[in-house]
């Protein structure tokens, strides 16, 4: 049956689970870093994948490593088995889900995928300049865990980042130095990862149909975001820090307003007044 799981990758530090898998087409997903890491989640399928007739396989590592350690070999290998059976392989991840994404693109066969905010790596020898995920950083074995080595290079789809979010530009060109065919979208206001804005504005799940489409294009993904950063309190919240810090008073005070008026009608849908 299309909800039930089937587990394909049982190990003691990564689980795989499979739903729909006599569908032609796979979309593939990932756990991100989580804040209370060392269990494994129940695995759900997307039923919107579901229902357009995909294959769903499901990713997650039970701790924050990135997907590096003992099983990392193993579950290639078996990708490499299951993705056999597909016409075409499509994948979707955040930060840590982002990478995985990456770093398993061979096995999977990927042809098609949305990187949110992903990193280049973890290791504070290749990227010393990016200290956020040191509390993960200290068994990420750099051999393992290198996209250069494990690249498919021709691999298609978006990598999406915020622009004021130094780090994660930085990661995303280092990202396209390796898959010259991944396209980076610069959302801005976006957080991280990138979406925040896409999901308040409600076309987090037009941007899945375009993966389940697929070929994800740059400029329509702009767009999407261009039509929801309009009723995103979170853009317009960072608009005025932007632009107080730019010293433009006016543009901060007409963000801040917008910002308080689209949190207050936020409010007052969650909060309608009693009919009684």
């Amino acid at each position: 049956m299309a909800r039930t799981e089937e587990r394909i990758f049982n190990g003691g530090h990564i689980r795989a689970s499979l739903f729909n898998p006599d569908a032609a087409r796979l979309i593939v997903t990932f756990r991100q870093r989580v804040a209370d890491p060392g269990t494994f989640s129940e695995a759900r399928p997307v039923h919107s994948f579901i229902r357009h007739n995909h294959a769903h396989l499901h990713l997650q590592s039970q701790h924050n490593d990135w997907y590096i350690n003992a099983d990392t070999l193993a579950l290639a290998d078996v990708l490499r088995d299951v993705t056999a059976r597909y016409r075409r392989v499509s994948a979707i991840g955040f930060s840590m889900g982002g990478y995985a994404a990456l770093r398993f693109s061979k096995p999977l066969r990927l042809r098609q995928l949305v990187a949110v905010s992903p990193q280049f790596t973890i290791s504070p020898r290749v990227l010393p300049g990016d200290a956020r995920y040191r509390d993960c950083a200290g068994g990420f074995d750099d051999a393992l865990g290198s996209l250069d080595a494990t690249a498919r290079r021709g691999l298609q789809g978006v990598i999406l980042c915020d622009p004021f979010k130094r780090l994660d530009v930085v990661n995303a060109e280092m990202i396209q130095t390796v898959f010259p065919n991944l396209h980076i979208c610069r959302l801005g206001g976006g957080g991280h990862p990138a979406s925040r804005v896409l999901r308040q504005g409600g076309h987090f799940g037009d941007l899945q149909k375009l993966l389940l489409s697929g070929e994800v294009d740059p400029a329509r993904v702009i767009a999407l975001h261009r039509t929801s950063r309009r009723e995103s309190d979170h853009y317009w919240a960072h608009i005025a820090k932007v632009a107080a810090r730019r010293q433009r008073p006016e543009l901060a005070e007409f963000a801040a307003e917008r910002a308080a008026r689209l949190i207050a009608v936020a409010q007052a849908g969650r909060n309608p007044p009693d009919a009684s």
